[in-house]
């Protein structure tokens, strides 16, 4: 399942709304995935891969691990 490591963000869903009719009559279900990146990571010493997604990475939520 994609999911960050760090903040838990994951898979998110709703309805894709076509816009090219008048008053949304057409819906359709999809899904919006998390921009996931798989870094190594040292852990109390010792190296671990993990699931994070950009905005953790940019924002350097890794730091504190």
């Amino acid at each position: 399942m994609a999911k960050c490591e760090v903040c838990g963000k994951s898979v998110a869903t709703g309805n894709k709304i076509s816009i090219a009719r008048s008053h949304v009559s057409r819906r359709a279900p999809r899904t919006w995935k998390p921009n996931l990146r798989t870094v190594r990571i040292k852990v109390n010493g010792e190296a671990k891969k993990m699931s994070v997604c950009s905005k953790c990475l940019r924002s350097a939520k890794l730091g504190n691990m």
